[in-house]
């Protein structure tokens, strides 16, 4: 069985011939320790978004034993950018503050034929490999952009602003995904963190108020499975996303939700990614990444419907040799039927 039907059945909560192993992204400070390359000819853009060519992605995939491949294209996000070690970026002080500064939200053109340029040179040379449109819906830079502080304090004090932003974001995700969703990708994610550890960034009023509606506005132009991701506990979210009629959820991050309770409230409705512990693979050792990806294959994978992922994706922190595990692992355990099916 190649990739793109294992990955396809997984989605559809049916078993394959053995468990798929999958990412949404890989650190290119990883990239190039896992694979020997140097710093990409584009740096400020390969730290932004982890971008690879096909070649470079399905080297990668080969390597890791990976079942997909992603093409990433995400609006900006405006907010400051801090480089962090090894390679990861994160987001500082949000630039949308005011309603004086949404002249600064300028997104490129969805209608324009040249942003698809490089994605269908992507997907002209993919091979037998799930290939996976990574983007967001829009409450994550809407969020980031105006600074959590001024986010929560405009959600009551002026709704009108965060609906604005978060409203040309949508649009132009809608614009985008009616055309992706027409090249020949396989599955189409949205990366949207909307969660702490603890639990949500705002209320499920909230969230059924802004959020929810927005979601089923882009529903009605998806036509690929959509996998959701967010980190932090979602279970306040959950009801209402699988209500979308979603494929699957990713990653059902470690200590902040339970995957097998996932599994039994929602394993006959959507296909569960997730979750190996992002500890382990940075500081265990492959015994102990092993081991964990075995308990994970023997706890969520009976029956189908689950794709082993790491805990969120593959960082720059991470070891080598624990990324390489993870892989052998999902291939010496997961063959169908498991021990646990």
């Amino acid at each position: 069985m190649d990739s793109r039907t294992r990955v396809s059945i997984a989605l559809r909560c049916d078993q394959p011939d053995r468990v798929p192993y999958c990412e949404l992204g890989i650190d290119r400070a990883l990239a190039q320790k896992l694979m020997g390359w140097g710093p990409g000819t584009n740096q400020a853009a390969n730290l932004e978004a982890n971008v690879y060519n096909v070649d470079e992605a399905k080297a990668l995939a080969a390597r890791l034993g990976l079942d997909n491949i992603t093409y990433v294209l995400r609006a900006p996000v405006y907010a400051e950018k801090l480089p962090g070690m090894d390679g990861r970026l994160f987001y500082g002080n949000g630039l949308l503050t005011s309603r004086d500064k949404l002249s600064l939200l300028q997104l490129p053109d969805p209608h324009d034929e040249t942003l698809y340029a490089d994605a269908a040179r992507f997907l002209a040379g993919r091979g037998d490999y799930s290939t996976w449109f990574v983007t967001r819906m829009g409450i994550f830079p809407t969020l980031l952009g105006m600074g959590a502080e001024t986010f929560s304090v405009a959600l009551y004090e002026d709704r009108d602003l965060v609906e604005e932003i978060l409203d040309r974001y949508v649009a132009w995700a809608i614009v985008v995904a009616r055309r992706v969703c027409q090249m020949g990708f396989d599955v189409y994610v949205t990366t949207d963190d909307m969660a702490f550890k603890t639990t949500t960034f705002f209320s499920p009023k909230v969230f059924r108020e802004l959020v929810l509606p927005r979601y089923r506005r882009l529903r009605e132009v998806v036509t690929l499975p959509w996998v959701i991701h967010s980190d932090g506990n979602m279970m306040p979210f959950m009801d209402d996303l699988v209500s979308l009629g979603i494929a699957g959820f990713h990653p059902n991050e470690k200590g902040a939700m339970d995957i097998r309770e996932m599994k039994r409230r929602y394993g006959k409705r959507i296909c569960l990614l997730g979750n190996v512990d992002l500890n382990i693979l940075g500081t265990g050792t492959p015994e102990d990444v092993e081991c964990e990806v075995s308990e994970l294959i023997r706890d969520v994978g009976p029956g189908g419907g689950y794709i082993v992922t790491s805990g969120n994706s593959l960082a720059g922190y991470l070891k080598p040799e624990n990324a390489l595990a993870l892989g052998r692992a999902v291939a010496k355990y997961g063959v169908y039927p498991t021990s646990a099916s």
